[in-house]
C-alpha cells in the first residue's frame, strides 16, 4: 500500500498507522469469516464510529470497486483527539473502508484530514494501491 512519503508510522498488534499533523491513513487487520455488506457495517461498525467519535456525522455508507478489490465505504466526519497541549480539537473527513478475502479476513482502511481539505486523490492513490499479500 503507498502512503505519503515522511509520515510518522506506528504499530500495535495488527494495526499501523501513518500521520502527518492532523492527517492519518490506519490499517488494521481482523479475522472476520465474512464479507461485509453495506446492511453488516451500517448495523455494527456505524454504531461503534459513532460511539468512539466526538460529533460523529455519517455521510454514507457504500460498495466501492477498488483495484485491490471491492470495499464497504463509511464516510463520516466527527472530531480529532484533543490537542495535548490546547485541548482543542479539529473536525476530521473520515473514509473508511472495509475489505474482505476469503480465508484472510477483513482489512479495514481509515483515512482522516482536516474538513476542507483536498483529499479526493491522495486518498484514491492510497485505498487504490491496497493490494492482500
Amino acid at each position: 500500500m503507498k502512503v505519503p512519503e515522511g509520515w510518522a508510522r506506528t504499530t500495535h498488534g495488527h494495526e499501523t498507522v501513518f500521520t502527518d499533523k492532523f492527517n492519518s491513513v490506519r490499517v488494521a487487520r481482523g479475522q472476520t469469516t465474512t464479507a461485509p455488506t453495506v446492511n453488516s457495517v451500517r448495523a455494527h461498525d456505524v454504531p461503534a464510529l459513532r460511539a468512539t467519535n466526538s460529533h460523529f456525522q455519517l455521510i454514507k455508507v457504500v460498495k466501492v470497486p477498488r483495484k485491490g478489490g471491492t470495499a464497504v465505504l463509511v464516510e463520516y466526519r466527527a472530531d480529532s483527539a484533543p490537542n495535548p497541549v490546547t485541548g482543542k480539537r479539529l473536525a476530521l473527513d473520515s473514509q473508511r473502508y472495509v475489505f474482505y478475502k476469503a480465508g484472510r479476513g477483513d482489512a479495514v482502511l481509515t483515512l482522516s484530514g482536516p474538513v476542507g481539505s483536498d483529499n479526493v486523490d491522495p486518498w484514491r492513490t492510497v485505498t487504490d494501491s491496497f493490494r492482500w499479500s
